[in-house]
């Protein structure tokens, strides 16, 4: 009995200690994204468990403006402590160090990364008016058309996983911009741009109408949601991988027990059956890497962007 009395005991004060490395005030999770994406998905899925957890209200902020700089920004001068947490992507922590000469908030050293939570392959697709039905064919019609073609481009990552395309292609094509993915989407459905790269989930209606057709997929490996889609490099582009990445990022000087209080909360939150449902139903692979791995990715990110940013000229004031 007094051996169970002790182990009881232990457990409580591990708890305890677990608790009190999280944040002991409400907390604001930062989404430096319009509701409804990636980002913001991810911050409504958290808010509620990570409330339960700590017993302290958590508010979901979308700041969006810019490219995520004034969210970003926000997040990077928030208190130290745990209390503010930026759900962070690609485009705040891996490409606007390059995409802009000024920018109010240094991605690497003004944060801290907690954890890569999930990712989603872009899928490549183009109208379903043109004949291509493969990357490869869609390359050769395009060569042939000697810079008559365009990509619609609806933000700084496609933009770019766009341009690394077109270089690795060897084919010219023009860069369109408009102002959010369904009107980047219209275009290329009305063979008005011939091409654009964007969340799957986003294109999948039109794709099962024949109005869009669907080439590849922008990362690595084959996307679990639709398998049979060959991947970019698979299509004869050795070596692309791109993909839209979400995760959690704290201030600088946030204490390290702090750093791994929350990203074991966020591994935790993310194994859930009904959070890794809504992720894996929209798209997304669940990852949940370490404090550790997801600096690294972040750091390797930032490099091979800026690389491209610097060759397509892509840099803005």
């Amino acid at each position: 009995m007094k051996f169970k009395s002790c182990f009881v005991l232990a457990v409580t004060f591990a708890a305890a200690t677990a608790q009190a490395q999280l944040p002991g005030r409400p907390v604001q999770i930062v989404v430096p994204n319009a509701p409804g994406g990636g980002p913001d998905l991810i911050a409504r899925l958290i808010a509620p468990k990570l409330s339960e957890t700590i017993r302290q209200s958590v508010v979901v902020d979308n700041r969006s403006s810019n490219n995520g700089i004034v969210g970003a920004e926000f997040g990077a001068r928030g208190a130290p402590d745990g209390s503010v947490i930026t759900v962070g992507n690609a485009g705040t922590h891996a490409i606007n160090a390059t995409l802009y000469k000024k920018l109010p908030y240094d991605p690497l050293r003004d944060f801290i990364a907690v954890s890569e939570v999930a990712n989603a392959p872009m899928a490549v697709v183009t109208s379903g008016k043109l004949p291509a039905s493969t990357l490869r064919e869609f390359i050769a019609e395009a060569k042939k058309a000697q810079g008559r073609f365009n990509i619609a481009v609806a933000g700084a990552t496609g933009e770019i996983a766009g341009n690394a395309l077109k270089m690795m292609a060897q084919v010219d094509m023009g860069n369109v911009n408009y102002k959010g993915g369904v009107p980047a989407v219209t275009a290329v459905i009305a063979n008005e741009a011939q091409m654009t790269l964007t969340n799957y989930t986003a294109v999948a209606t039109q794709v099962e109408a024949g109005r869009l057709k669907l080439l590849a997929v922008t990362s690595a490996q084959r996307a679990a949601q639709i398998p049979n889609v060959p991947t970019v490099a698979e299509s004869g582009l050795e070596g692309y991988d791109f993909n839209l990445w979400y995760g959690l990022f704290v201030p600088a000087k946030t204490p390290q027990a702090t750093v791994q209080a929350l990203y074991r909360e966020a591994a935790r939150i993310v194994a859930l059956p009904e959070v890794r449902e809504r992720l894996v139903a929209t798209g997304h692979e669940v990852v949940a890497s370490t404090p550790e791995q997801f600096g690294e990715k972040v750091r390797r990110d930032a490099e091979k962007y800026r690389k491209i940013i610097l060759e397509s000229n892509m840099q803005q004031d």
